[in-house]
């Protein structure tokens, strides 16, 4: 039992970056409303609370960080009154005095808008790696870690706020890689990420906690482009058909038809189970 353990991928936290500009959509992604009603904030910490749950019993040792780049997106109270769920806090980017700076600049020549946020057309952001680069951060510095042994290997899940795959079955896809290098005693400098026929997703992932130095000194060098700096040690894995729609959508049509291919999903879903029953 204690050999499967130590070769066992473990999820150390889950960042939702939510903190993008969201120009082409024409408003903030995070603040989309599902045909539920459901805010895609909350759909995506609820589906990372249930995945701390899964995986732990007691997912108060997994925290469940928002990037949200400084723009105050709450989290539904339903989703944060609980004693004994995971810890949701909104991080910092690294480096975000400098973006923040900026953003209030923009703010004081060109206002808030209704809600008292910056608008999207105003917003500037440092780009995904400076949210990863922070979360990491927040994961190893948390007491928790304590807890583990030296030989477990430590992921963070990233999940983007331009996809409705939940965290649960994001997990559930990319976990085995993960277990796979480990065991293969090839942890470190791996990201695992989705794939398809022409494009990588590298938001939608896996990133070992002992990458962080590396990250870093990377945007510490001034650079902050995501791919030049996955690609040397990145695993990429190629997801359903089924997911082709929720991977991504950057425009309101584009989530009209993620929330349908969402529904039609979620219905396969129900009608496999009630068929197993």
């Amino acid at each position: 039992m204690t050999d499967v353990i130590k070769n066992s991928a473990h999820l150390a936290g889950v960042v939702i970056l939510a903190g993008g500009a969201s120009t082409r959509m024409g408003a903030a992604k995070a603040q989309l409303r599902l045909p539920t009603g459901e805010r895609l904030l909350d759909y995506h910490v609820r589906h990372a609370l249930d995945l701390a749950q899964a995986h732990t019993g007691n997912n108060k040792d997994i925290p469940i960080m928002v990037a949200d780049n400084g723009r105050g997106f709450h989290v539904g109270s339903e989703l944060m009154d609980s004693e004994s769920q995971a810890p949701v806090m909104h991080i910092a980017d690294y480096g975000a005095n400098m973006i923040n700076d900026q953003n209030a600049d923009r703010q004081n020549s060109a206002g808030q808008n209704s809600n008292g946020q910056i608008s999207n057309s105003q917003i500037h952001t440092g780009g995904a790696l400076v949210a990863i680069e922070s979360a990491l951060q927040t994961v190893i510095k948390s007491q928790s870690l304590n807890a583990l042994t030296e030989n477990q290997s430590l992921w963070l899940l990233v999940i983007s706020c331009d996809s409705l795959i939940p965290a649960t079955d994001l997990w559930q896809k990319l976990q085995p890689i993960a277990t796979q290098i480990t065991k293969n005693q090839a942890a470190d400098k791996k990201v695992i990420c989705l794939t398809d026929d022409s494009h990588l997703y590298p938001l939608l992932g896996l990133y070992p906690l002992s990458l962080e130095p590396d990250l870093k000194a990377y945007i510490d060098n001034g650079t902050r482009r995501v791919m030049p700096f996955i690609k040397p040690c990145l695993q990429a894995v190629s997801f359903p058909n089924s997911w082709q729609y929720l991977t991504n959508f950057n425009t309101p049509t584009d989530f009209e038809r993620a929330c349908h291919s969402l529904s039609t999903l979620s219905m396969s879903d129900y009608q496999y189970q009630r068929n197993s029953q």
